[in-house]
């Protein structure tokens, strides 16, 4: 239980971090507190469900080092297009 609730927090991190980073680089932003929200709700959505896919991502009985960089991993990059989603669709680019 306790390995679940590990990666479960590592993805909302990493999530946070990654919507965070990547909407401030690409100029899509909700400032500060919308990015790393929509990067923590992309990051945990997206983690939970590479992990319904990929079997190797959720850390069953330990918490060894390839599951917890892969829930970093997942995390953070499903967090970055979530932020960058949601930015373009408050702030839609004009031609």
């Amino acid at each position: 239980m306790s390995a679940i609730i590990i990666s479960l927090a590592l993805q909302l991190v990493s999530g946070a971090v990654g919507g965070f980073v990547f909407a401030k680089l690409t100029g899509f932003t909700l400032g500060r507190i919308g990015d790393a929200v929509s990067g923590a709700i992309g990051g945990a959505i997206g983690g939970q469900l590479l992990q319904g896919l990929i079997p190797a991502l959720a850390s069953g009985g330990g918490l060894d080092f390839g599951s917890l960089l892969g829930n970093l991993a997942v995390g953070g990059v499903s967090g970055a297009i979530l932020a960058v989603i949601a930015g373009l669709l408050v702030n839609p680019i004009e031609y």
